[in-house]
């Protein structure tokens, strides 16, 4: 599968998604939002939209591929394919509510699940995050570094909740950081949050659910950066933790604390 795939193409096709997805998202927002499977789950039609327009642009361009998508669900592509991953907006009831923090998402998967390359994009800020595995991390072509701290006291840390709830651990966690007087912020995008790790702008960034749709592009950009992560490939629903490289047994022990990781 690896020798067949072109990582190059995919990621020239993956940016120009990205930059397209960007400037959809920040029209006016569309007025109509529905609930999916509950209040806390919705949609709006440029959920929607991005989306058909990702998936047809990617399977004009790679047909044998197959694609997994936050709202029009999985193609099977041939045998021992690749797959793609999208999530249009990443932070929809960010976007619903007019919260400048939600991003567009777009990974290649190898049939194992483990990651091949990830976009993540910023439509308020204009930035577009990258990763090609074993090809480093970028941020709009400059080459990305995690943070070079050697503690999180006095830095941040990014978590997200499960939708609207807290996940196991979370409150221990969090009492955890604030007696090291790290500063947690909880912005409401999985994948914006921890791509933060890759551009060291946090230090460490947890999730108590990993979904790959939303986790894995941000994933690979962050450990192309540096960042450690634990486990280095999360089970679904399962927790992740992302940490700059001098900062991660420490953030590993709170989580082992707080009951999050074994």
């Amino acid at each position: 599968m690896g020798d067949e795939v072109d990582l190059d193409a995919a990621m020239e096709v993956a940016t120009e998604l990205a930059y397209w997805a960007s400037e959809v998202i920040r029209r006016p927002r569309p007025q109509e939002v529905r609930q999916k499977e509950g209040p806390a789950d919705i949609v709006t039609d440029r959920d929607e939209e991005v989306e058909a327009h990702v998936r047809e642009v990617l399977t004009r361009a790679f047909p044998s591929y197959g694609i997994v998508g936050e709202e029009y669900g999985t193609i099977d592509g041939v045998p021992d394919a690749p797959h793609w991953l999208i999530d249009p907006i990443d932070g929809t009831t960010n976007y619903a509510h007019g919260l400048g923090w939600c991003s567009f998402s777009l990974g290649l998967a190898a049939p194992d699940g483990s990651p091949l390359l990830g976009v993540v994009a910023d439509p308020w800020r204009g930035e577009v995050f990258t990763a090609v595995k074993g090809g480093g991390a970028f941020l709009d072509g400059t080459p990305l570094r995690a943070a070079p701290h050697t503690t999180l006291t006095g830095h941040v840390f990014m978590t997200e909740w499960a939708a609207h709830r807290h996940w196991p651990g979370l409150d221990a966690l969090l009492a955890a950081l604030a007696e090291r007087h790290c500063t947690v912020r909880v912005m409401g995008s999985t994948a914006l949050s921890l791509v933060q790790v890759a551009a060291g702008r946090a230090t460490a960034a947890a999730i108590g659910e990993f979904h790959p749709i939303d986790g894995l592009p941000a994933l690979l950009v962050a450990t192309e950066a540096g960042a450690v992560a634990l486990p280095g490939l999360p089970a679904y629903d399962t927790p992740l933790l992302l940490a700059a490289p001098g900062a991660a047994e420490e953030a590993a022990e709170l989580l082992r604390a707080a009951g999050v990781i074994p």
